[in-house]
C-alpha cells in the first residue's frame, strides 16, 4: 500500500527519479582546496557566495548573500583548483547532496553542491587587456615582416649546404669489410 501522495512517484507502474538540480552563479569566497582522499580520486572544495538583490516596498535596494559549499571530483577538481581563486566569478550546474553522520551520540547533517559543470566568468577589463596585448603582438609582427630576399637567401644557403654534404659523401671512401680470422 502506498503512503498518501506517493502515487505521484510512479508513472505507468515504473518508479520515477525525483528532480535534484541546481544552478548557482556567484563568486568564489576563498582559493579552492584540492585533496586526494584515495589514490587517483581527487576532490576540490570551495565556498561560493551568491548575491540576491531585491527592492523593498520603500524603494530601497537590499542585498542578501547566501554561501554554498561546492565540491568537484576527478579532472574537474584539478581544473577548479587552478582556476577558482578568491573573487573569481563562476556558474555552477550540479545537484545537492546530503551527508549524515553521528558523533558522540549527536546526529549531524550537511548539505552541499556537487558540481557537474563549471563555467568561469572572466571580467570584461581583463578580457579587454588580453585583446589589446594580442593586437599589439599582431601589429609588431606586421611592422617587422621578414623580407622576401632574406627568405630566398636562407633557402639558397640551405641548398648549398645540402650540395656540400652530398659532395663529401661521394668523396668518402667505401668501407672495407675485413674477414675475421679465428
Amino acid at each position: 500500500m502506498l503512503r498518501p501522495g506517493a502515487e505521484n512517484l510512479f508513472f505507468c507502474g515504473v518508479a520515477m527519479n525525483q528532480l535534484n538540480s541546481i544552478i548557482l552563479e556567484g563568486n568564489v569566497v576563498r582559493k579552492a582546496e584540492l585533496s586526494e582522499p584515495s589514490i587517483g580520486f581527487k576532490v576540490c572544495k570551495f565556498p561560493l557566495a551568491v548575491n540576491r538583490h531585491t527592492k523593498t516596498p520603500n524603494g530601497e535596494f537590499k542585498s542578501d548573500v547566501s554561501y554554498f559549499d561546492v565540491e568537484t571530483y576527478g579532472q574537474m577538481a584539478e581544473t577548479c583548483s587552478k582556476w577558482c581563486d578568491k573573487g573569481q566569478g563562476i556558474r555552477v550546474v550540479g545537484r545537492l547532496k546530503q551527508s549524515r553522520w553521528e558523533e558522540n551520540k549527536v546526529k549531524h547533517s550537511r548539505v552541499f553542491v556537487v558540481a557537474e559543470h563549471v563555467e568561469y566568468k572572466f571580467d570584461k577589463k581583463a578580457t579587454e587587456e588580453q585583446k589589446a596585448a594580442e593586437e599589439k603582438d599582431a601589429q609588431t609582427k606586421a611592422e617587422s615582416p621578414v623580407k622576401a630576399e632574406e627568405i630566398v637567401s636562407a633557402e639558397k644557403s640551405a641548398d648549398s649546404l645540402e650540395e656540400k654534404v652530398s659532395t663529401v659523401e661521394e668523396k668518402a671512401p667505401e668501407p672495407v669489410e675485413e674477414e675475421a680470422v679465428f
